[in-house]
């Protein structure tokens, strides 16, 4: 069985002909979403997991417009309202050096160079100079935003899920 992951949520319908109103929460949506991209979904319903084929893909605002081969009216979609898109690890391809897929980040730790640990990445924010990794305090506290930049992030460690960073003056209050 090979794993899911994570590309997008399913934040309602639009309009009346099948088609999605999705967030994706992927680099790669022109991929994720590409016409004949299998996905899966969680059929609110019968809390089933569903293998979707897309049939077709555009953006609009912010959103990526998505329907399902088999799918043409809004009744057979309204089940997935709400509910997350994933792709199989099967369609996810090798990357470059430093580039990452988000879950080979969140969910790492973050430690200091002196080997203190900050906490973990639980979210990671798109600015489009670079990314913004957010990562939780541990013990609580206000969040640390973290910039994907090579005078920040010393090493990842994606086997061992985590992160060395030099910790710029103004980072952390």
């Amino acid at each position: 069985m090979s794993e899911w992951f994570k590309v997008g949520k399913v934040v309602n319908t639009h309009g009346v002909k099948g088609e999605v109103r999705v967030i994706a929460s992927t680099d790669f949506a022109e991929e994720r979403f590409a016409i004949g991209q299998e996905l899966m979904v969680q059929d609110a319903q019968t809390k089933e997991k569903v293998i979707v084929k897309v049939a077709s893909h555009r953006k609009h605002k912010n959103f990526d417009l998505l329907t399902f081969e088999g799918f043409p009216n809004i009744n057979l979609v309204e089940r997935f309202k709400g509910e997350l898109l994933y792709v199989s690890e099967q369609f996810l391809e090798e990357l470059d050096e430093h580039e990452y897929y988000y879950h080979e980040i969140i969910g790492s730790t973050v430690l200091t160079e002196d080997g203190e640990e900050l906490g973990k990445i639980k979210e990671i924010i798109e600015t489009g100079a670079n990314d913004v990794w957010v990562v939780q305090r541990l013990g609580g506290g206000k969040d640390v935003l973290i910039p994907y930049i090579e005078q920040v992030v010393q090493k990842i460690d994606v086997e061992e899920k985590k992160i060395t960073v030099h910790l710029m003056e103004g980072l952390i209050d």
